[in-house]
């Protein structure tokens, strides 16, 4: 068993934390926000007092970061103190550019980078079914396979540095454009007089199946797991998906792809934001693209 440092104590990352724990890994959390910091001795995840300490004989470190600001500032401190043939896994979404620079940080000090997003959201965390993209060599890889298994379902070597992050948001593209398809769809057929469960129990088995209808379904009723039965309360907020299109869009442009479909997802997402409903799950669109 593994001795990991995890940084970055939130919706996220305090369950992946957890989940280290309970497979038996020697587990010390860090966090900047009390609230995170008492949140997580209340789940036994034991918490340190300082980064450092955290790190302190590391095999493993994670961290668990808004942005890519957080990862470069964060990395730029470890690589200092992390002893020699430390693996560091940033599980983070960030942007691309970003993540190929946080490897680029550690080259020359005899440690070993992985970028592992995931997919999954609060619910897959907490149930440790997350889906892990990873980005790096394959000798990280394979050494981070054992932690990671101990938070997910499903862990892929994407590639090179950075190819974990290229695959999460061209992943959330897709699902970002699929939720907004799939609301479109329900909201038309209300109009029409269809009820949502005829409406899913002919698209859930034809042309039109995808797990934005089939496991995430924005209404209430035909899928009970899904946040439409909970009010849309999170779930995967709003505001991240919104996060994840602008990194997709940014992406585009640095690479000269042509993404319209996922530029209209942004815009739509930024509009639902705007109007204060970025805290809500994202399939919670609907509710704006009733009214136009």
């Amino acid at each position: 068993m593994a001795t990991i440092a995890f940084i970055g104590l939130g919706n996220m990352g305090l369950p992946m934390a957890g989940n280290l724990v309970r497979a038996g890994h020697q587990v010390r959390g860090f966090d900047l926000a009390a609230e995170a910091r008492a949140a997580a001795q209340d789940l036994a995840v034991p918490v340190a007092n300082t980064l450092v300490e955290a790190c302190d004989e590391a095999d493993v470190i994670i961290t668990m970061l808004p942005a890519g600001r957080h990862v470069l500032t964060v990395w730029a401190e470890l690589i200092e103190t992390a002893g020699p043939g430390t693996l560091l896994i940033d599980c983070s979404t960030i942007d691309v550019d970003s993540a190929r620079k946080a490897h680029l940080l550690a080259e020359g000090k005899s440690l070993v980078t992985l970028d592992a997003p995931v997919s999954g959201g609060t619910g897959g965390a907490a149930a440790g079914t997350l889906t892990f993209m990873a980005g790096g060599s394959e000798e990280a890889f394979q050494r981070a396979l054992p932690v990671l298994e101990a938070m997910g379902k499903k862990i892929v070597h994407c590639g090179a540095a950075g190819a974990g992050q290229a695959a999460k948001i061209c992943n959330n593209m897709i699902l970002g454009i699929s939720m907004i398809g799939v609301c479109e769809a329900f909201a038309l057929g209300e109009k029409l007089g269809l009820s949502h469960q005829a409406l899913f129990d002919v698209a859930s088995t034809s042309s039109g199946q995808c797990w934005s209808l089939t496991s995430y379904c924005p209404v209430p009723g035909p899928v009970p797991a899904s946040p439409a039965n909970r009010d849309y309360r999170p779930g995967f907020a709003a505001a991240l998906m919104l996060k994840d299109l602008r990194l997709a869009r940014e992406a585009a442009l640095a690479s000269g792809a042509e993404t319209p479909l996922g530029d209209h997802a942004a815009r739509l997402y930024e509009r639902f934001d705007e109007d204060g409903y970025g805290s809500r799950d994202f399939s919670a669109i609907i509710e704006m693209l009733r009214h136009g």
